[in-house]
């Protein structure tokens, strides 16, 4: 008895580039707009922490009655200043749930001064993904006193 020869089932090369090519044409066309939606969301991220951190900022200021200096600076929500002036109510579990304060979405620490600039009590910012003054999108500079 002789058998006939059996055919493996399988794909063949011309098949699996034909898929390849088809999910690099859905990659660059998708890819784009989902990118874009990462950004958009760490721009989001970032404008709800500055609310977070002037709220912060906001409720340190009513118990002390003045906001922290520019050297003792946002520390000063989750760690009592040793510099003067030294806040006398200063809040036993500190100003931030958790104790730490928030990097931004970038990985930058947020920036304090105080006073502000244009009389305004402090400027609390970020400089955005570039970390540095100006940009657009998501390089732009990103302050408490502009979030819209």
């Amino acid at each position: 008895m002789i058998r006939g020869l059996r055919r493996e089932s399988g794909f063949t090369l011309i098949e699996i580039m034909v898929v390849l090519v088809i999910i690099a044409i859905l990659g660059a066309l998708i890819g784009p707009q989902i990118l874009g939606q990462v950004g958009e969301a760490r721009i989001k991220a970032t404008r709800l922490d500055l609310r977070n951190l002037s709220t912060a900022l906001d409720m340190y200021q009513m118990d002390n009655f003045r906001y922290p200096t520019t050297d003792q600076g946002l520390q000063a929500l989750v760690q009592k200043p040793g510099l003067d002036p030294v806040p006398r109510n200063w809040r036993a579990q500190g100003y931030i749930r958790g104790g730490t304060l928030p990097d931004d979405q970038w990985d930058n620490p947020y920036r304090y001064r105080q006073p502000g600039d244009g009389g305004r009590p402090y400027n609390l910012y970020t400089l955005g993904a570039d970390n540095q003054e100006g940009g657009e999108g998501e390089d732009a500079d990103f302050s408490i006193w502009n979030l819209d």
